[in-house]
């Protein structure tokens, strides 16, 4: 009889251990994704050798052109997991301010804790929490990127709690380096952020000490509304301010938040079919300053069209066309010649995994 007993008891210590180690290893999950674009682009109103672009993140080359190539390893265990994004080429380089386009470059790297169903807790590199648009061109509609995007901050490096209020509130607070000082900060500043977020709008404040070329002072809203289910309009609005002046001995004016950006950004897109869909980016961008300066503004309308060929690969081709206000030669046109206004015809390909 105790033999019987011993055995059963045995048995049933190998299945609750063998459970044990199933709800163990079914708590852990490893997830490796990432993206490939290339793109083709001409300008319509210059020549393609005529060495300009349009002055906003990415996509600014003529021809055949790489835009990145991004792995991102994902581990997760229980509460607490970590994210790796490696990203290569032009569009990489350039999200992380590197001069080498070739090497494996490190855009996000970071650490999260679920101390509870609520609460969240970033530590590392992340990307920004400023803006409609993002990096990754495969979550973008339109291919090229908007002025809005390109001049505020791509990345940052610090510590974020992100707490879901409710099931339409949620809020972010954060301490990190100054404005988009990925590495090591030598400045012995900080910067501030904080997101407030209800039912797919979000209203993001960010703060440095606008020192040492920092970006000063943003707030920026960012959202959307299905107006039908075929019709969505995206939003995005920034006002910026910056101590970018300098007094008369060339002593940088770091306690007076003087020059800045502006501007807002509207994202009608339409879904034509499952596989069709096409966008409109309308951007007014403009520069501001405290002594009343008129400083220079774009109106930006760019065109786009999402073809999804299967589940992986996306085509899109787009028509964009800047004009600047009070700035004739922000661009050259087919003859060399100073112009306000650039077009250029562009055809991208992105492929995800």
């Amino acid at each position: 009889m105790k033999k019987i007993y011993t055995l059963t008891f045995l048995l049933t210590s190998i299945v609750l251990t063998a459970q044990d180690s199933t709800e163990v290893a079914t708590n852990k999950k490893f997830t490796l994704s990432g993206s490939i674009d290339t793109y083709y682009q001409t300008y319509l109103t210059a020549s393609d050798d005529s060495g300009q672009s349009f002055g906003t993140a990415f996509a600014n080359q003529t021809g055949f052109a790489l835009g990145m190539g991004n792995i991102i390893a994902s581990y997760e265990n229980g509460k607490v997991g970590a994210v790796l994004d490696l990203v290569t080429g032009p569009r990489g380089a350039g999200a992380t301010f590197s001069d080498d386009i070739v090497d494996g470059i490190v855009n996000q790297a970071y650490a999260y804790w679920n101390i509870s169903e609520s609460t969240t807790l970033t530590f590392g590199r992340f990307n920004t929490f400023l803006g409609y648009e993002v990096i990754a061109p495969a979550s973008n509609f339109n291919y090229s990127t908007s002025y809005l995007f390109s001049s505020g901050p791509f990345s940052h490096v610090g510590l974020k709690a992100d707490f879901a209020l409710s099931d339409d509130f949620s809020l972010m607070l954060a301490v990190m380096n100054p404005w988009d000082t990925n590495d090591t900060s030598t400045t012995g500043e900080y910067s501030f952020g904080a997101q407030l977020g209800y039912k797919g709008q979000f209203l993001n404040l960010y703060y440095d000490s606008g020192a040492n070329n920092g970006l000063g002072f943003e707030v920026d809203y960012t959202g959307g509304f299905d107006i039908s289910n075929e019709f969505f309009l995206g939003i995005n609005a920034a006002y910026e301010t910056s101590s970018y002046l300098y007094d008369e001995d060339g002593v940088e004016l770091t306690d007076d938040f003087s020059n800045g950006f502006y501007g807002i950004a509207l994202y009608p897109q339409y879904t034509l079919s499952d596989e069709l869909s096409i966008g409109l980016r309308g951007e007014y961008f403009g520069y501001h300053a405290e002594d009343g300066e008129d400083l220079p503004s774009v109106i930006g309308a760019t065109l786009t069209g999402s073809y999804i060929v299967d589940s992986n690969l996306i085509i899109k081709p787009e028509i964009r066309l800047d004009s600047w206000s009070n700035n004739d030669a922000a661009f050259f046109d087919a003859d060399g010649e100073d112009s306000s206004s650039l077009a250029a015809f562009t055809i991208a390909a992105i492929y995800t995994f």
